[in-house]
């Protein structure tokens, strides 16, 4: 699923008319300077837009309310460039509603110690004027993200874009249509939830259909449209013989494409960008949809099995905040363990799901028993993921608030070879360990399902869970069980107050 508008960050600049109109031009010089160097860089994967100097409350406020409107705007940039009294700040940071960077920075890297005099000092008050701004975003009780530096620094750049990737990430959740086909696996607790609260706190809508709906729409699906996607599909990957064209499974493949074809063409019409199935309900469907979903999963949709849509909202997200990044994301699940010998690891999959950007090679197109869903054997795609740094993270409904949990991880090559697991898996290393990771994963009631990404910081889940205002645990190489459980008591005497006090989150 691709989006056809470039994101924007709009890039507001505070001043005032005390140093008059001559000072006010050289503010909207430097600015423009700030911003070309931010959008040079080829760090950022958002537009920089700049808008005029602002220098009164009533501006302010209608530019807020500009970007709150503007679904390309995903985000604000706020710099007092001179002194800036920030009691004209108020109103307009009270209706904003897209997230919020406050940057402080100045055009001049080097002060000019010989020639430095009142005329440049006047100008040059970023230092001044935004600890004004600070004061009263604090004040307030506004999130936002703060990053201080100059601008040609690649460190405050990759800062800024990192926050910029939540708020795509965020701004793609607001909006988002998630269809369900069938309910979530009978027994099964973590996949429940409340989707009401869901729609408040994330903007997306969930909804369930019956899987004949889909299967009504699977049958009536072109030949020439099942053609076409098996010559991709032999041109795209390795195809096991069997499925190749004359091929005694030959037809399963043209099954598979039919499912892919039928499900791509409901979601297209249903404006969903997320979506679920469940091997437990698969109605008319002769295949449980494997091949498909990776392949959507490829395009951007979320996704999660055995109705979990809140994996599949946050694969949403992380597809969105990774746009770019030349690094993949895929719904995941921790499968089993490698204790030893060697460094402890484990082995991640799904059933069928896995998705194609995290493979470490071009994947194999294969068939194979399944022995769950009561289906004839699905087609799917076979790989290795990618080695390198990634983050796990999973979404869970605890009641009274959402928990995201995140564990760094590095993905490595399996051991040996794993001739007889016909799936897509990876394999990784939590930090600090499996077993810390493990034990702090399960206290914080971290869910089964996962999102997996390498293209993706935890960084950038952070500033995505603030703007969420929603609760983010990570693990990392710091983490200890002792201390990550005296934070789990924090969080819940933090959020349990916090219910009850006014504010903006």
């Amino acid at each position: 699923m691709t989006t056809a508008t470039t994101p924007q960050l709009w890039f507001l600049t505070g001043s005032q008319h005390l140093y008059g109109p001559e000072t006010l031009g050289q503010v909207a010089d430097q600015s423009a300077q700030i911003q070309r160097m931010l959008g040079d860089s080829g760090g950022l994967s958002a537009q920089i837009v700049g808008k005029p100097v602002l220098t009164d409350s009533a501006a302010i406020r209608q530019v807020m309310q500009e970007a709150n409107a503007d679904p390309s705007c995903v985000g604000v940039i706020a710099w007092m460039h001179t002194f800036s009294p920030a009691k004209m700040w108020i109103t307009g940071l009270d209706v904003l509603r897209k997230p919020l960077l406050h940057l402080h920075t100045q055009l001049n890297e080097a002060l000019p110690w010989q020639t430095i005099d009142m005329d440049f000092m006047n100008l040059n008050q970023a230092a001044h004027g935004d600890r004004e701004f600070g004061f009263v975003q604090t004040r307030m009780g506004v999130p936002r993200k703060t990053v201080a530096g100059h601008a040609s620094d690649p460190t405050l750049v990759r800062r800024i874009d990192e926050w910029a990737r939540a708020a795509v990430g965020r701004g793609h959740l607001y909006g988002l249509r998630l269809a369900r086909f069938g309910d979530n696996m009978r027994d099964v607790a973590v996949t429940e939830g409340d989707k009401v609260e869901a729609e408040l706190r994330f903007g997306v809508s969930v909804n369930t259909y019956g899987v004949n709906d889909l299967v009504a729409v699977v049958d009536e699906v072109a030949d020439s449209d099942i053609d076409a996607l098996v010559k991709e599909y032999a041109e795209a990957y390795r195809l096991a013989p069997e499925l190749a064209k004359g091929g005694d499974r030959h037809d399963s493949l043209r099954y598979a494409a039919r499912i892919e074809a039928g499900l791509r063409q409901f979601l297209t019409d249903g404006g969903f960008g997320a979506f679920t199935t469940n091997f437990e309900d698969l109605g008319g469907l002769r295949q449980l949809p494997g091949l498909a979903v990776q392949r959507l999963m490829a395009d951007g949709y979320g996704f999660g099995g055995e109705g979990d849509w809140k994996t599949s909202t946050l694969l949403a997200a992380v597809k969105a905040m990774g746009v770019g990044s030349g690094r993949g994301t895929s719904f995941m699940e921790d499968y089993t363990y490698h204790f030893g010998p060697g460094t402890p690891r484990i082995l991640g999959a799904h059933m069928l799901e896995v998705c194609p950007t995290i493979a470490s090679a071009q994947p194999s197109c294969e068939i194979h028993p399944l022995g769950i869903g009561g289906r004839e054997d699905p087609v799917r795609l076979v790989f290795d993921a990618a080695e390198g740094p990634g983050v796990v993270i999973g979404l869970a409904d605890l009641g009274d608030r959402f928990r995201l949990v995140a564990n760094e991880i590095t993905v490595v090559a399996p051991n040996e070879p794993l001739p007889k697991l016909p799936v897509a898996r990876a394999v990784w290393e939590p930090a600090p360990s499996l077993a810390t990771s493990a034990e702090s994963w399960l206290t914080a009631g971290g869910p089964h399902h996962t999102v997996l990404t390498q293209g993706v910081s935890a960084e950038t889940l952070r500033d995505f869970a603030q703007m969420l205002h929603t609760e983010l645990l990570v693990i990392d190489e710091n983490t200890t069980a002792r201390q990550f459980a005296d934070h789990l008591r924090w969080n819940q005497a933090y959020y349990r107050l916090a219910q009850g006090l006014p504010g903006r989150g």
